[in-house]
């Protein structure tokens, strides 16, 4: 089986890191409490917002590491000291 080792690598790197910013990024959501101003509030909505997205970018960059990973198994490599195949017309 053929398996580009750079791709591969680069991969699953992603994926880890992917992985630990969304564990960090869920273990950090932001809570509200009882008699909150609107002020504090409106500064609990942002944070929120700021959290899902963090959350999406983390979530991107675990997809793209997955895709590396399956794109590492078909990649394939040119050979440099290979021959070049020529096609020779057959006389008739």
């Amino acid at each position: 089986m053929l398996i580009d080792k750079k791709i591969l690598a680069g991969g699953i790197a992603m994926l880890v890191v992917g992985m630990v910013l969304i564990s960090i990024i869920n273990s950090s959501t932001p809570a509200g409490r009882a008699g909150m101003t609107e002020d504090e509030k409106f500064e609990l909505m942002i944070a929120e917002e700021e959290n899902r997205n963090m959350n999406t970018l983390a979530s991107i960059l675990t997809g793209i590491g997955f895709l590396l990973i399956l794109i590492s198994f078909g990649a394939r490599r040119k050979r440099s000291g290979a021959a070049k195949k020529e096609e020779k017309k057959p006389e008739a």
